[in-house]
């Protein structure tokens, strides 16, 4: 008796794409995202792993009688020499009746390309032949435009596809048609909408993905296992963000060069990985300090280790969907927010400037950073200056491309599937500037206020901590009388690291082989670092007003009234206008 064949399982995507085919009414398809990845085969108790191209020519679609490539850069292309042969028959016959001589020299340019596949497509098609079409680098296709920006090609290659797309000949038979392209944002709008066309995800590995694979490397080279720290298990849930790709050429990489492989490798590979992916749209923000280190804002840190403690718990249900944090400049917004993704123990990365002067390249660098950012999961994600890089919704003079990037970031950001796993840090001295829809509930839902040390034990603590960074930790901040502190008038961060610097010069310059708390005073009190009263004010005001929480302000904010501070607001913006 003939044993069974087990049958072979494919991931989700590849079914929802099977399933929409056989419907009979749809035949083309946009395949987008993950697509330079391996995908998993599981038949049985085997796992096979295809490149996406090499899956759907030699696994999904090999039975077709024709197998057809196409991209500008090497036009026309058959899967077999005697498919190849078939199509040259075809080009003589044509060639022979309307005195071309396609036949000796195929054409690149999509528009004369598709021309000839059309006609070969049909006389094939009506002879019962099946058909697999698989165009590469669609965005050179079809490329993301204003209609006054599409040349007569461009609009020729739109026609054609939207031709075949409904054409009852290619759906009626055994004809698909795959454009693909990482960023489907990057292809025309009017292309991507049309009800005809399916557009079909294929997503970065999960946890349960990476763990398969990497098991199955190590079953194929076993002394990896020799080589690593951590069990498959822990590499599996600390590489999320990677692609199969990646893991592939990590675990080749240690095989290769025979060492162990620490958590520190793995945190500088994964880091270099992800941030070469985004092509310099995402870096990495380390810090080897935690909440404990920030000097001050004794409520807003107690605020955030309460919230790791949640995280810790597994309660990411609690957690908010982002924070605004504000409060004049030198405040240690940026500090703080680092420590805390230190605390709860994931990565953070910064997004960095995306947008580019070529029609549709800002929306498709956003789209591929929120991809990441969804693969990397649990995430923290800081945008400095928010206020600056959000731009708003009503963004003007850039064929809309501002109020493109706007929606797509808020429709993100407000995503609940994400809550506790991607968090969000909208830094800014300037909140009022920013777009409400950025800080409402639903997004940035938490707004923390930093503000400067105003009692003597504030400043007693940022002095302590601006000590011992700058290598002057051996001095006692007890060795300062409290008329010290009383004249340090809205001390930051940065100012008391300028003026402890400048007291090291000047011991250097005196000979001194240490720093003295005599020389420390009379440095700050010979130090006038820059100041701009009203633009601080404006400012603290400012902060005060989008604060969530009264616990978080000053004293001497926390009897005014909600109109009070608006006023205040109003009247600090004319002043710093005028």
């Amino acid at each position: 008796m003939e044993a069974v064949k087990p049958k072979k399982v494919y991931p989700d995507w590849v079914n929802e794409l099977a399933r929409k085919y056989f419907s009979k009414t749809i035949s083309q398809f946009i395949v987008h995202g993950n697509i330079n990845d391996y995908i998993h085969v599981k038949e049985g108790a085997k796992d096979i792993y295809h490149k996406l191209r090499d899956f759907f020519v030699n696994e999904l679609f090999k039975k077709r009688d024709l197998i057809v490539f196409y991209d500008r850069a090497t036009g026309i292309r058959f899967k077999t020499p005697e498919m190849r042969k078939d199509f040259t028959r075809a080009l003589e016959a044509y060639d022979t009746a309307h005195g071309t001589n396609f036949s000796t020299g195929w054409p690149k340019d999509p528009v004369r390309a598709f021309a000839l596949l059309e006609m070969y497509f049909r006389i094939r098609l009506m002879d019962g032949k099946s058909i697999c079409f698989l165009v590469d680098y669609a965005e050179t296709i079809v490329p993301m435009a204003s209609a006054s920006q599409y040349n007569p090609e461009d609009r020729n290659i739109q026609v054609f596809l939207q031709k075949w797309a409904t054409e009852s000949l290619f759906l009626q038979n055994d004809m698909t048609i795959l454009l693909l392209t990482e960023n489907i944002i990057n292809l025309n709008t009017q292309y991507t909408q049309n009800p005809h066309n399916a557009e079909v995800l294929v997503p970065y590995p999960a946890e349960e993905d990476r763990l398969n694979f990497i098991n199955t490397e190590l079953g194929q080279t076993p002394r990896i296992r020799e080589l690593l720290e951590m069990t498959p298990e822990v590499l599996a849930k600390n590489t999320a963000g990677l692609n199969l790709v990646h893991l592939k050429v990590l675990l080749a990489e240690i095989a290769e060069n025979n060492l162990e492989f620490s958590f520190e490798d793995l945190n500088l590979q994964k880091k270099d990985i992800i941030e070469a992916e985004a092509g310099g749209l995402l870096e990495f923000v380390e810090s080897k300090f935690s909440l404990a280190n920030v000097a001050g804002h004794k409520e807003a840190k107690k605020h955030l280790m309460e919230a790791a403690q949640a995280i810790k718990n597994g309660r990411d249900d609690v957690m908010p969907m982002g924070y605004l944090v504000s409060g004049p400049v030198g405040t240690g917004k940026t500090f703080m927010i680092t420590c805390f993704a230190n605390d709860i123990g994931v990565p953070m990365v910064k997004l960095q400037n995306f947008r580019s002067k070529w029609q549709g390249e800002s929306e498709g660098n956003l789209q591929k950073v929120l991809k990441l950012l969804e693969a990397m999961t649990p995430v923290a994600v800081m945008i400095d200056e928010a206020d600056a890089y959000l731009g708003n919704r009503s963004g003007g003079g850039d064929s809309g491309v501002s109020s493109r990037i706007f929606s797509m970031l808020a429709s993100f950001m407000s995503n609940t599937d994400n809550r506790g796993k991607i968090i969000w840090f909208l830094v800014t001295a300037r909140p009022d500037l920013m777009p409400v829809d950025f800080k409402r509930q639903g997004r940035a839902e938490e707004h923390i206020a930093l503000f400067y040390p105003e009692t003597v034990e504030q400043k007693k603590e940022l002095l302590e901590i601006m000590l011992k960074k700058t290598g002057l930790k051996y001095i006692n901040v007890e060795e300062f009388d409290e008329d010290f502190y009383l004249d340090l008038k809205n001390p930051s961060g940065a100012d008391m690291e300028a003026a402890l610097t400048r007291a090291k010069f000047k011991a250097a310059a005196r000979g001194e082989e240490k720093v003295t708390p005599i020389t420390i005073m009379e440095t700050f009190d010979d130090f006038l670092p820059p100041t701009y009263p009203d633009e601080v004010e404006l400012m603290n005001y400012s902060a005060v007003l989008e604060c969530t929480s009264r616990s978080l302000l000053p004293d001497r904010y926390k009897s005014l009234t909600r109109e009070e501070i608006i006023d205040k607001v109003n009247e600090l913006k004319l002043k710093v206008r005028g």
